[in-house]
């Protein structure tokens, strides 16, 4: 993210001595991607940010994937994942679930009303969208308040966690990359400011407004890393002797922040336009989009639902937010599901969703998806909340 942010206390120059007001010295960190050739920040500590106590084993959620085999299309429910009152007793980081996963992607999904322990993903960035409730998202940088539409995006390594607000279940849906998670290239001039046919820009971004300091001795913090367990991942937990929110300033270009897709302007024309002009973010080898309530198709033949279509080197995932997604009506499809439309399976309208939509002139839709250039597996989530049926739902019938 190359929008520069300055909080809180730092020295006039870069690698110089920023003095306590004892005298001591601040601890210099550098966070920085790409072995010192990208976008980093200067994090400026009252303790020493690598002194350890202790470590010991974490142990993950369940990261095991199955194939989606034989190949079909899918629905999955998540909203049958955590039932009754059970929410009550989950939190947002070691609660979630796996629904999706591949190389280079897991999506995850937790429904939660505790604080979740200090957090650190070392594989690569997470997009956390806030599908229902809020929270304050603290972290090294400072606090971020989210709610219903925010995604939150959070650097790798940075040291977190989720503290639920209010008497609602926070549902969360976690989109862990192995990778960096970034606005597309195409937005961003070479410089990376925001072009002018960018749907959003550095005004709707919400990062930290000022430092978070806390006190504390022999805090645990959460690792999540590279291993050999299931998905290539491992867990460990950190003791360091002080408390991580330690950092009286930083400035630079990475930082967690939040983006609500409310601030995201449609992109619309005379006849259907294709999922690229929604995409919002990027990773390797998957990218995000939202579809959110707009005008549609003007031409007087318009057909306002998606054609038919294979994108042969794509696995879709869909997650419908909110309102009347059009052209799934009748196959059970609604709020709190996703539907999985795996390279090699030509996928479309529901039977009489074209006709249907014929004349409209406004979608009131919300949805966030999730497009991989390889095939997605299936987690433990996925498969428990998969309705059996989706498949067959543009035929009428199934096996016999």
């Amino acid at each position: 993210m190359t929008f520069y942010r300055q909080v809180g206390s730092v020295p006039p120059k870069r690698h110089t001595q920023h003095r306590r007001p004892d005298g001591g010295l601040y601890a210099e960190e550098l966070v920085g991607e790409e072995g010192f050739s990208s976008d980093s920040s200067l994090v400026y500590h009252r303790g020493i940010p690598s002194a350890l106590v202790d470590a010991r084993p974490w142990e993950l959620p369940d990261q095991t994937v199955t194939a989606n085999a034989p190949l079909i299309p899918r629905h999955l429910k998540l909203h049958d994942l955590f039932t009754g009152e059970e929410w009550k007793a989950v939190d947002a980081v070691t609660g979630r679930r796996l629904v999706l996963g591949n190389a280079d992607v897991r999506i995850s999904y937790a429904v939660s009303g505790l604080p979740s322990p200090l957090y650190r993903n070392a594989v690569g960035d997470e997009c956390v969208f806030v599908e229902r409730g809020s929270a304050t998202v603290e972290t090294t940088f400072g606090a971020l308040e989210v709610g219903a539409g925010d995604y939150v995006i959070i650097p790798r390594t940075t040291t977190h966690r989720w503290v639920p607000a209010g008497d609602e279940p926070l549902r969360t849906y976690a989109i862990e990359a192995n990778s960096h998670i970034t606005p597309p290239k195409r937005y961003l001039s070479r410089f990376g400011q925001f072009l002018e046919h960018s749907p959003y820009c550095e005004r709707d971004l919400r990062g930290p407004q000022e430092t978070l300091l806390a006190e504390g001795t022999d805090v645990e913090i959460y690792v999540k890393h590279r291993g050999d367990k299931p998905g290539g991942l491992t867990g460990t937990i950190h003791v360091v002797p002080e408390h991580p929110f330690d950092v009286v300033g930083w400035d630079g270009c990475l930082y967690p922040y939040a983006f609500n897709l409310r601030d995201f302007e449609p992109i619309t024309g005379r006849v259907h336009q294709p999922p690229p002009v929604h995409q919002v973010f990027e990773g390797a080898n998957f990218v995000i989009c939202n579809f959110l309530p707009r005008k549609v198709d003007y031409h007087p033949l318009a057909i306002p639902v998606p054609y038919y279509h294979s994108n042969v080197d794509s696995d879709e995932v869909m997650f419908y937010v909110d309102g009347d997604y059009e052209a799934r009506k009748g196959s059970g499809i609604g709020k709190g599901s996703i539907s999985l439309h795996p390279g090699g399976h030509s996928h479309g309208p529901q039977p009489g969703a074209v006709e249907r939509s014929l004349g409209a002139e406004f979608f009131d839709e919300t949805a966030v998806m999730v497009d991989t250039f390889r095939p997605l597996g299936l987690g433990e989530a996925g498969t428990a909340c998969d309705d059996g049926r989706y498949a067959w739902s543009w035929s009428g019938r199934g096996p016999s």
